[in-house]
């Protein structure tokens, strides 16, 4: 099965449903028609469909004619908050909202994936799970584990499970892979810092919450530089500050809002404890009282199996005008992760930046485009890996 070829032959539809989804972005949970178009489009390719599965996400099954293993792919469908600035005929037509991370993309070449397969599904064994995600972008509870939730790892089991983003900080047509930690957990906190508001003209009969929020976001970043083994990566962000009313008023409270980024279950426990131990001292040697609240059921550590990693990789090597290579592993998050906790599998980046396109903004950034050339490519890369990992094990 040449599926490069037969995915340039679908170039055309893949790059439609990408930018459809595209121009009518959608925030998480609320993926209602981007559900409806991913539900009506396996309908067609005669791809059992499981519709409002942990909220707006899709189940499509695909069984082969003779016995093999179980492969789940998935994609992700929410978009983010963000204003379009891309200069492009397709842009977002949803004030507000863009899809600045690929999520459109990565339906569209799951979609083209599923047809593929689907062209072919008396060539091959076992089963192919292909999970329409919701809420990636949410960053606590998420999309993959209300899906999970809802037993699309079960019924038949999985034995592998694949995910493909959408890269914009490496070269078009790059397929990147690393084996164990390849994204992080990121742990969001809130701090309440409570103080005693006043006149401005008289700082000495109150608590100024204000002063000790300034010298608490210096702290912090005591955890990372003495608290912390400097050979793990970690990061540690104040990304909001919020108090006061008025100039010459001292209020009674400030809040901050933060993000810590781990790759290792041990460190992030220890960042946790630390950030905490930090913001109450030095609240206390101010006279104020410091409030930390980290967000529950955040991502875990996206850890890839390696030798499935490894074997992945190989396998996409002989995709005719890509390239594959390792990278390090980088501190965004995944809740990709929680699939990877049921079922062995990789996460891997196919590189979007293009120069000549205008293709060289990252992740997250108004400007972000994606050069659709790559999209035939995962398309591709998502079939193969269904039709090796479906294979069964010797002795089956």
């Amino acid at each position: 099965m040449d599926f490069l070829k037969e995915a340039a032959k679908i170039e055309p539809e893949i790059i439609e449903i990408r930018r459809e989804i595209h121009q009518r972005p959608e925030l998480a949970y609320h993926e209602e028609a981007t559900a409806k178009l991913v539900a009506d489009r396996l309908e067609a390719l005669g791809i059992e469909v499981k519709q409002k599965v942990g909220g707006t996400g899709v189940l499509g099954t695909l069984k082969g004619p003779r016995t093999g293993r179980v492969v789940a792919l998935r994609a992700d469908m929410d978009a983010l908050p963000l204003e379009e600035m891309a200069d492009v005929e397709f842009k977002s037509k949803v004030t507000g909202v863009m899809h600045a991370c690929g999520h459109d993309t990565h339906v569209a070449m799951l979609l083209g994936a599923a047809k593929l397969l689907a062209d072919h599904k008396d060539e091959f064994g076992g089963t192919v799970k292909f999970l329409f995600q919701p809420a990636e972008e949410h960053g606590g509870r998420g999309g993959a584990k209300p899906m999970i939730e809802d037993g699309v790892m079960n019924n038949p089991k999985v034995d592998y499970v694949f995910g493909l983003h959408i890269d914009g900080t490496h070269k078009s047509r790059e397929f990147c892979f690393r084996g164990g930690p390849i994204a992080a957990a990121p742990d969001t906190f809130k701090i309440r810092i409570v103080g005693k508001g006043g006149h401005g003209s008289e700082p000495h009969r109150t608590i100024d919450p204000v002063y000790v929020a300034a010298q608490l976001i210096i702290a912090l970043q005591g955890v990372s530089g003495r608290m912390i083994d400097p050979v793990q990566p970690f990061v540690i962000t104040v990304g909001s500050v919020h108090s006061g009313t008025k100039e010459n008023i001292i209020p009674d409270e400030a809040h901050l809002e933060g993000t810590i980024r781990t790759l290792d279950e041990a460190t992030r426990k220890r960042a946790k404890a630390k950030v905490q131990q930090v913001s109450r001292g030095v609240a206390r040697a101010f006279g104020a009282k410091a409030l930390v609240e980290f967000e529950k059921d955040a991502y875990p550590v996206t850890v890839n199996d390696a030798k499935v990693t490894e074997q992945a990789m190989q396998i996409l090597k002989k995709i005719p005008g890509a390239k594959t290579r390792i990278i390090k592993p980088i501190l965004g998050g995944e809740d990709f992760s929680r699939f990877l906790h049921k079922a062995p599998g990789t996460f891997y980046f196919l590189g979007t930046v293009n120069s000549s396109k205008g293709c060289i903004y990252p992740n997250h950034s108004s400007r972000f485009k994606v050069d659709e050339d790559v999209l035939k490519y995962g398309a591709a890369s998502l079939a193969m890996l269904a039709v090796e990992f479906t294979k069964p094990a010797k002795g089956d």
